[in-house]
Formats: structure tokens, C-alpha cells, sequence
């Protein structure tokens, strides 16, 4: 069972996505907030899974919130699952820096929706369909000179495999154009994650464009 809290500052829209992950068993909705600045108090008694957050919030926006949640939880901080309504949103890119591990448009399909809840639980990124380039490029120009003394710590091959990562490719699409087998392949991802100290796929694909490497 995935549990879920929901963000948003709009109450029948939570109401509806409620009602969608209730017809579904095995995700339960176990908190709701109206607003970013409840989401810490709340995250500490639900213990989710899952945290679906609205990007857009009166006092604290889904932004800060994230921020909050990585800093104060890291490693075992809920995936955090961004909706918006505008597709290529400055706060979108800014909440996938923040951690967020990916983002989903308002007026998606409730099946899209649920299949991008599921995604993040598992520990993938989702990105909105046509806006990943598009979003990865704004981190292009906040690229660094250069990476850093983290980088020097991955071996060769784990170099090529984050470069074949960032720029979007599967475990399996990776293990063929490597030669290695999909477990060889998940595991070099794993230890590449913790060699640069980041949390998932997309954090791997920021710090790429971030530092020059794509």
C-alpha cells in the first residue's frame, strides 16, 4: 500500500483526487493540507510514501515546501510528486532542483495521475510528456564551470552509465548499450547516486545539466 498526502490549496480539486486514489487498492490517502507550511507537521504523523503537491500555494508554495521536507528528512524524506497548470512552470524547475522528483500537469488523465504516483513511489522520475528537454535546459544555465571534488569519486564506467541516464535512458536501454545486464546496471546507478549524494534519476539528470556534463 502506497500511502499519499495531499497538497493543495483548493479543496474540491483535493476532493476529486481523493476520490480517484480511493477507487484504487493499493493507494490510501492518509492526510490533506491546504498549504505548504502544514505539510511538516503532517508528514511526521502520516508517514507517506508519497507527497502529491501543488507548486502554487498562498503562504508556503510547493517549492519551500520540498525544501523543507529534503533538509529536514533527506534520504528518507517522501517522494514528492509536483502539480501545476502551467506545463514548463519557473517554480516546476525550481522544485526539481528543491528535490521533487518529477511533475504532472493538473489537467492530466486521472490515469496518468496514478500511474505517476506509483512511478515516484518506485523511485522514478516523471516528467509532464514533451517537457523534459525543455525543463532540463533551463538547468543548463545555471551550469557550473565544472563538477565537483564528488565527481572525481566515480569510476569510469560509472561516468559513462550517469551520462547514458541523464540523458534518458531505461535500465535496459543502458545494460544494451553497455553490454552489462539490467542488475549490473541498477546497481552502478544506485552507487552513483550515493557516491554525488543524490536522491533519484531526475537529481542525477539536474546535476548533469547543472554541471556541464550533457
Amino acid at each position: 500500500m502506497t500511502r499519499i498526502l495531499l497538497v493543495d490549496d483548493q479543496a474540491l480539486f483535493r476532493a476529486g483526487i481523493a476520490m480517484v486514489l480511493a477507487s484504487q487498492p493499493d493507494l490510501e490517502v492518509v492526510g490533506e493540507a491546504a498549504d505548504g507550511d502544514e505539510v511538516p507537521a503532517l508528514v511526521e504523523s502520516t508517514r507517506p510514501d508519497v507527497v502529491v503537491m501543488d507548486v502554487r500555494m498562498p503562504r508556503v508554495d510547493g517549492v519551500e515546501a520540498t525544501r523543507r521536507l529534503v533538509e529536514r528528512h533527506g534520504e528518507a524524506a517522501p517522494r514528492v510528486l509536483v502539480l501545476t497548470t502551467f506545463d514548463l512552470d519557473d517554480l516546476v524547475a525550481d522544485a526539481i532542483e528543491a528535490g521533487a522528483s518529477g511533475f504532472v500537469l493538473k489537467e492530466s488523465d486521472p490515469e496518468l495521475l496514478l500511474a505517476a504516483i506509483r512511478a515516484v513511489a518506485d523511485g522514478t522520475q516523471v516528467v509532464a510528456a514533451g517537457a523534459t528537454r525543455a525543463l532540463f535546459e533551463r538547468f543548463r544555465g545555471r551550469a557550473a564551470s565544472t563538477p565537483g571534488a564528488e565527481y572525481a569519486r566515480l569510476t569510469p564506467r560509472e561516468r559513462e552509465i550517469l551520462l547514458r541516464a541523464a540523458q534518458g535512458l531505461s535500465n535496459a536501454e543502458i545494460a544494451a548499450a553497455e553490454f552489462l545486464s539490467e542488475a549490473t546496471v541498477k546497481t552502478h546507478v544506485s552507487r552513483i547516486l550515493g557516491k554525488l549524494d543524490l536522491r533519484d534519476r531526475v537529481q542525477l539528470v539536474v546535476y548533469a545539466y547543472e554541471h556541464g556534463l550533457l
